[in-house]
């Protein structure tokens, strides 16, 4: 079978112009160039792409060879240092080179500076294409042309440019509307999924949630002061497409608190185009808490009281089965990666909050800032949430931001309450006193 060739060449990964019109002549790079030879595309060619453009070629032709010395040694040789915009104090990633020859000068003089630009996603990662367009054309106007949609933070990251260029490339993109986003011990950019603008789950409004949380803490964005780095990320339902749980420390997510909807007549449908057994095996079997059953006449029961919003059989009977009525957000707090201590999800701290009206979405702003100001204040340094959490203990840090203890706070599902056991009367009645209220 003969090989199929790209309809448009100069558009695809592997492509490379024929004419180089960068004035340097590459670098003798073999240890990266193998990485061109596998059957995926390589980042190697990309970066080779730019190297043959007029304007920023000559700096992607020194990067290359840096990063060719770097595969030799194993050995990296960017270090940090300051840079910024005017009345900002990040968004942007300083990077300086440390390979210096004899003569004190830098060995790859065109890539010596390569600071990266975090620049804010808007909400849900919505863009037209004259948007990306106007980016782009700026980017190659100040920058190398490399960008990455997008970085763990969910910023647009902008990557290689000057600290003389730094300055007129953030005055041209804020020109039609862009800002920078969050880098350092500050507030990092949030991120929301696309939500209901394409999905059917949704149970949330996330867009609105991603710019209100975003927007209110602006300042401590782009002015440094935490301790250490805090992240928004919103997700429209428990299938929790952006991470939330793991990546951020402060996680809402979209969910119910009614009976999940069960269109009995497509549950038949399914069942007679896959299979009795392929139900059971798939779906029933699949529930993690039992709460499903096949009957015989094909109608599928739901135990909803056991329900753990898992979401593995609405993504598989998703004509079937939906999320209910009844929408609202739980909040979680503390995910991270790996730090002062080891990888840590999320914790429930609201289980359930509706967001219909104006005044229910202030009290999230509100329960947010007293996490971050909370935190500010008893953090030591380069500590995350969920480690000042892990050191003063859950208990006192609900205390500080002054939220009730709840029996449904959980850290695994329908294993570990919070609420002490010796005293569980007491606490018990407390919490239907306040339900009764």
């Amino acid at each position: 079978m003969a090989e199929q060739k790209p309809k448009n060449p100069e558009k695809h990964s592997t492509y490379l112009p024929k004419e180089k019109l960068s004035s340097k002549p590459f670098h003798d790079t073999p240890m990266i160039d193998t990485l061109e030879s596998g059957p995926w595309p390589s980042f190697v060619t990309g970066l080779k792409r730019l190297a043959m453009n007029e304007k920023h070629g000559n700096m992607m032709v020194d990067l290359l060879g840096q990063l060719e010395h770097s595969y030799k040694t194993r050995l990296g040789y960017w270090k940090g240092g300051t840079v910024s915009v005017f009345g900002y104090g990040g968004g942007i990633i300083p990077r300086f080179t440390e390979l210096m020859g004899d003569d004190g000068k830098a060995m790859f003089p065109e890539s010596k500076e390569f600071h990266t630009i975090r620049v804010q996603p808007p909400a849900g990662n919505h863009y037209t294409t004259d948007m990306l367009r106007q980016l782009s054309n700026s980017w190659n106007e100040y920058g190398s042309g490399l960008i990455a949609f997008h970085g763990q933070t969910g910023n647009i990251m902008f990557i290689g440019t000057t600290t003389d260029n730094v300055q007129p490339f953030f005055d041209d993109i804020n020109a039609y509307g862009w800002d920078l986003g969050g880098a350092g011990p500050c507030v990092r950019t949030g991120m929301s999924c696309v939500g209901a603008a394409r999905c059917e789950q949704s149970c949330a409004n996330e867009q609105k949630i991603h710019r209100l949380l975003v927007n209110n803490f602006l300042d401590d964005m782009h002015r440094p002061a935490l301790p250490y780095k805090f992240k928004f990320k919103v997700s429209g339902c428990p299938n929790d497409c952006m991470n939330s749980i793991q990546r951020s420390d402060f996680a809402v997510i979209g969910t119910w608190r009614d009976d999940m909807k069960v269109d009995q007549e497509e549950v038949k449908k399914f069942v007679a185009a896959k299979g009795r057994q392929y139900v059971i095996d798939s779906v029933v079997n699949m529930c993690p808490t039992r709460a499903l059953s096949l009957k015989d006449d094909d109608t599928l029961d739901v135990d909803n009281r056991n329900c753990v919003r898992c979401m593995h059989c609405i993504n598989v009977m998703t004509k079937a089965l939906s999320p209910g009525d009844d929408h609202g957000v739980t909040i979680l707090l503390g995910g991270k990666r790996t730090l002062k201590i080891g990888d840590t999800m999320g914790t429930v701290i609201v289980p359930f909050m509706k967001l219909e009206t104006e005044e229910d979405y202030e009290k999230l702003v509100e329960l947010s800032e007293e996490i971050i100001d909370f935190w500010a204040e008893n953090a030591l340094e380069h500590e995350r949430v969920g480690e000042t959490v892990d050191r003063i203990g859950l208990v006192n840090f609900l205390e500080g931001i002054d939220v009730e203890v709840d029996p449904n706070m959980i850290t695994e599902a329908r294993q570990s309450s919070y609420v002490r056991m010796d005293t569980w009367d007491e606490e018990a009645d407390k919490w239907k006193e306040r339900q009764a209220g």
